[in-house]
């Protein structure tokens, strides 16, 4: 699937223009999608330098996005095309009901199944899907 998830309130406390504390797990979340072979696009409301020191956090987190602020990565943008972003899925903090917490999106989204994934052994995040979950 096409993931369009934004930054601020999403993957960072909302402290715009500055960049707030990680939200619990986000990043880690994230990765896992991408593992499973998502496509992650960041789709946010930075621009310029503001934009670039959040795709600059990301990246020094070990997250990188297919595509930000744009559909794929060679896209111009122009007056010809929407600006809206294409995706299968929308992760945002301003969503009905709000932002449900990233054990709770992961475990919506990922294609291992229901919670909890068979493994031998657990990684931290899997033991915090436990702790949250109650297993």
């Amino acid at each position: 699937m096409i993931i369009a998830v934004d930054f601020d309130g999403t993957i960072v406390q909302h402290k715009y223009p500055q960049i707030g504390g990680e939200i619990p797990f986000a990043i880690q979340s994230l990765l896992e999608l991408q593992k499973e072979g998502h496509q992650l696009i960041l789709w946010t409301y930075r621009t310029g330098e503001l934009l670039d020191e959040a795709v600059d956090f990301c990246e020094n987190k070990g997250l990188e996005f297919y595509a930000v602020n744009k559909n794929y990565p060679e896209e111009e943008f122009d007056e010809s095309i929407s600006r809206k972003i294409y995706a299968d899925l929308y992760i945002d903090d301003r969503n009905i009901g709000g932002l449900p917490d990233w054990g709770q999106i992961y475990n919506m989204i990922s294609e291992k199944g229901n919670y909890p994934p068979e493994r031998k052994s657990k990684s931290s995040f899997s033991r915090f899907l436990d702790n949250l979950f109650g297993e």
